[in-house]
């Protein structure tokens, strides 16, 4: 009878070389088995919940707040038809006549000049650089551009001007503003940073500090509005050889102003 130490493992076989092999584990096939009937089982509970699903009859949806399409209705063409009733969906406020969203003058008020169009010559002589400004806005797609102006009792003068732009390459409109903004805190001009206008995320209003005080002449008071909406660049020039601006109303006058576009 052989000795427990010269008895072979019954676990193992032994190779050549002397080293032991594992045994083959059982566990393998129990394991895809419980595998594989979860995944019939997820399958066979998604086709059952499809079937029962097929069968109900569709939820209705809840119905719309609007219940009214905006769309006009349409309608042939007759003697009134232009081409802003056809493209009415498309149109827009700017697109029409510019002088009708000028901001109308105060009541009691002397017209300096009425509502009317503004060429490109007559929009860049405003300013103390008039041939670069003309040649600015020829290259900047310069459109159109209109103004109205009034005087108060001799001694306020506002001049309202509303400039369009084509912008077909890059927006003309906020750039233009832009710089207008951009010197109006220098000394030599307003010598403040300005206020912007309720309602704008863009507008502005100055004060300046000091009067122009010419020989000769009384002192004159002044204020600047630039902001722009689009493709309209707005500009207000008010002076007034009395006092000093009022504030609150000069911003009042910027608002109405920039609402109507």
């Amino acid at each position: 009878m052989e000795s427990p130490e010269t008895v072979p493992d019954q676990g193992t076989s032994p190779d050549p070389h002397g080293t032991p092999r594992p045994r083959p584990r059982r566990g393998r096939r129990t394991t895809a088995l419980i595998a594989g009937a979860a995944v019939l089982g997820v399958l066979a509970g998604a086709v059952t919940g499809y079937a029962v699903q097929y069968q109900r009859e569709p939820t209705p949806l809840p119905p719309l707040a609007q219940t009214e399409s905006r769309t006009p209705d349409l309608v042939p063409a007759d003697g009134r038809t232009t081409a802003r009733t056809l493209s009415a969906n498309r149109w827009d406020r700017t697109d029409g006549d510019l002088r009708e969203l000028l901001v109308k003058k105060p009541k009691g008020a002397r017209t300096e000049k009425k509502a009317d169009w503004l060429d490109l010559p007559g929009f860049a002589a405003g300013f103390k650089r008039p041939g670069d400004v003309f040649e600015d806005l020829v290259r900047t797609d310069y459109r159109r551009a209109a103004t109205v102006g009034w005087s108060e009792g001799g001694a306020i003068y506002v001049t309202v001007t509303i400039v369009q732009f084509r912008e077909e390459r890059s927006r003309e409109a906020s750039a233009f503003a832009a710089g207008q903004r951009r010197y109006m805190a220098d000394d030599d001009w307003a010598g403040n940073t300005g206020s912007p206008i309720p309602g704008s995320g863009n507008g502005r209003t100055w004060v300046f500090d000091e009067p122009d005080r010419q020989p000769g002449y009384n002192p004159y008071y002044e204020a600047r509005a630039v902001a722009y909406r689009g493709d309209v660049f707005m500009h207000i020039q008010y002076d007034n050889n009395a006092g000093p601006v009022p504030k609150k109303a000069f911003e009042a006058l910027a608002k109405r102003q920039l609402e109507l576009l």
